[in-house]
């Protein structure tokens, strides 16, 4: 009978802890800005605040009925820059930022659903600007992320990204190693990235 309560009790806190962070997800939780408020831009680009990381504001289209996601999201920023920016649009224009990536193709050929090259981490090619970056699922966002490279140095590669949480910045940082000839881009979720040919 006492084991029965313990396993009650667990599944119970287990499904508030679950709940909570549920509604935390999806709520605006810092003040300082607006969902749907510019905060930075590549090339002219807008990136845009969402609050909660699973805060959707509806879909946004163009007006020649292209896909480019849900606002606010990763990937609504990546579609909507590569398609102002290079006039690009993925043959497959649905999907999660970890779908990006497919691991069934190999370092340097064609992401036949993106119309772009894929390149694995690590990869003989060095990432380069304009590059989008994909991470993988984690046990807090199980549909991964996507990010564009904005800069890219002998040592670093800094990236611009819609939607990494309330308090987290859209710029952000990683060490860039050249392995003999392998470029590792230093973060464990990184899969790898995909470039314009």
């Amino acid at each position: 009978m006492k084991i029965k309560k313990i396993t009650i009790l667990i599944i119970t806190i287990l499904a508030l802890v679950y709940a909570g962070m549920t509604i935390i997800k999806k709520v605006n939780l810092n003040n300082d800005y607006k969902i749907g408020q510019a905060l930075d831009s590549l090339n002219g680009v807008k990136v845009y605040y969402n609050g909660g990381v699973d805060n959707i504001e509806g879909r946004n289209v163009t007006e020649d009925n292209y896909n480019l996601g849900l606002k606010y999201q990763c990937v609504e920023f990546v579609k909507r820059y590569y398609y102002e920016h290079y006039n690009h649009k993925m043959p497959d224009a649905y999907g999660h930022a970890k779908d990006f990536f497919d691991s069934k193709i190999k370092d340097g050929n064609l992401n036949g659903n993106r119309n772009l090259i894929q390149y694995t981490n690590p990869s003989t090619s060095k990432p380069e600007t304009g590059d989008l970056v994909i991470f993988s699922s984690s046990l807090l966002n199980r549909f991964g992320h996507v990010a564009i490279i904005s800069k890219v140095s002998e040592n670093e590669v800094e990236i611009i990204q819609q939607n990494p949480g309330p308090f987290s910045n859209s710029r952000e940082i990683f060490a860039l190693h050249n392995q003999e000839g392998n470029f590792k881009i230093e973060n464990d979720r990184i899969l790898g990235w995909l470039r314009k040919k």
